[in-house]
């Protein structure tokens, strides 16, 4: 079951659709960075992986097999390791993420604003980030004059959301620390269970070694 819902989690941060619409991007021969995967795709797999190992272990202990009991432990501990580098990984690369994406998507915005060589394929990334977070410019200036000498950039059509408008540097830090915050959470989970099916493992093992002998 634990493995059933990290595998939903994690499938579900793949295939969200405001990171999807962003990662998929390309500007000229240049793909957007989609380092943010590497930690959802280690929960994929591990999610996948337990619940594989949960349906050994658990017919391991109906058999009272310390043969398959000492195979599930084995593989725990492989899981776990795997999980503990996700979360290292994640740790490092989180404010690195964001600023990757940031870097795009001003680079993106630059030659949209400047018309630079394959501006029209500029203007389609830039209208993307801004229709999919709603935010337009990359800085508090940017993102105050660009709806007024550029709204074919933002979609701004009243005074109102002219003064509402959100600067997408903010935007994307909160889309992926968000994000990244919930693959936290689930590594966190996934560790305590695993430590607990350890024990538990362990535990089962002695006990059979134990009636076995008397």
């Amino acid at each position: 079951l634990a493995g059933g819902i990290i595998l939903g989690v994690a499938l579900w941060l793949r295939h969200d659709s405001q990171t999807t619409n962003i990662l998929y991007l390309q500007l000229g021969d240049k793909q957007a960075p989609n380092t943010f995967y590497v930690g959802i795709y280690i929960l994929i797999a591990v999610g996948a992986v337990m619940m594989f190992v949960g349906f050994l272990g658990c017919y391991g202990a109906i058999q009272e097999s310390q043969c398959l009991l000492g195979t599930f432990f084995t593989c725990l501990v492989i899981l776990f390791a795997c999980e503990v580098a996700a979360g290292i990984w994640g740790f490092v690369n989180k404010d690195q993420i964001a600023k990757d994406v940031k870097q795009f998507y001003d680079q993106a915005l630059q030659q949209a604003l400047m018309g630079e060589s394959d501006s029209n394929n500029a203007k389609a990334v830039v209208k993307t980030f801004h229709e999919t977070l709603d935010c337009c410019g990359s800085d508090i200036v940017t993102a105050t004059f660009t709806p007024v000498w550029r709204d074919d950039l933002c979609r701004k059509d009243s005074v109102k959301s002219f003064f509402e408008n959100s600067n997408c540097h903010k935007k994307i830090d909160e889309l992926f620390s968000g994000k990244l915050y919930l693959i936290g959470i689930a590594a966190v989970v996934v560790a305590v269970i695993m430590i607990f099916e350890m024990i538990l493992s362990m535990v089962l093992c002695c006990g059979i070694r134990n009636s076995s002998v008397y």
